[in-house]
């Protein structure tokens, strides 16, 4: 584990393609850095009761995996069918839910062995999914959020994002914290903050300089994964290829 010893305030939002905005932008303070796998095309990131859990995409190469987040090693892996593109997870209820992109098809796994359990439909793409405790919370790569009940499995509500009367589009991977939606916005080095009611964004998380463009190995090496654990209040966030995982705190900027 390699502490950091500074601060990071972003000058501007160039770097991290940030819109005009009047809402208010946080930066961060890189608290802990911890190896993680290169070859990961992180697609879903949780902790739950202080174990990391990972969804990576691809076809013939999706996961889903424990790790060990102090090493980044991987504890205990099932890997998805081949002609599946592995996207957002979840945690309900002791299971794991797994999206995938293009199939419409979810997967329901045992916490422990990593089993499929069952299996779920939905009409559209999959790509980021959380939970309020009440509903799935499910992103396509639109402006679009949408709510499943998880017993039926059915979309209940669908919302809009928007800054001010501007959609955010490309909403992927989401974490749900403190009673706010948190998204990342693809190939965008930023988050979002979003009320879960109105779909208003009530803020920016600007990222920019976290692993800066030049070290990355390819343009598909985004910002992509955000982890909450809520016990310890600790929020750690990587990226598809990024070969760190960090533990920030957000900072006023």
């Amino acid at each position: 584990m390699l502490l950091a010893l500074f601060s990071v305030f972003p000058d501007s939002g160039c770097a991290s393609g940030l819109p005009s905005t009047t809402a208010p932008v946080f930066g961060y303070r890189v608290v802990a850095s911890f190896p993680h796998d290169p070859t990961a095309f992180t697609q879903g990131l949780i902790v739950v009761d202080g174990q990391l859990f990972e969804g990576t995409g691809h076809y013939g190469a999706s996961t889903l995996r424990r790790v060990d987040l102090a090493t980044g090693r991987v504890e205990r892996e099932t890997r998805l069918a081949p002609d599946l593109f592995g996207e957002g997870i979840a945690h309900w209820n002791g299971r794991l839910v797994q999206l995938t992109w293009r199939e419409g098809l979810g997967l329901i796994r045992d916490r422990d062995s990593l089993e499929t359990r069952e299996t779920f439909r939905y009409q559209g793409e999959g790509w980021g999914l959380a939970q309020d405790g009440r509903h799935w919370i499910m992103s396509d790569g639109t402006a679009e959020l949408r709510f499943l009940n998880p017993e039926s499995r059915r979309v209940v509500r669908r919302l809009t994002v928007r800054d001010g009367t501007r959609p955010i589009r490309f909403l992927n991977e989401l974490e749900y914290i403190a009673g706010e939606v948190w998204a990342n916005v693809w190939h965008q080095d930023y988050l979002v903050r979003i009320d879960p009611d109105s779909g208003a964004v009530t803020g920016y998380l600007d990222l920019s300089g976290l692993y800066p463009e030049s070290e990355r190995p390819s343009r598909e090496a985004v910002l992509n994964g955000i982890a909450h654990d809520a016990a310890t209040d600790r929020l750690y966030v990587t990226g598809k290829y990024w070969p760190r995982l960090y533990q920030i705190e957000v900072v006023p900027r």
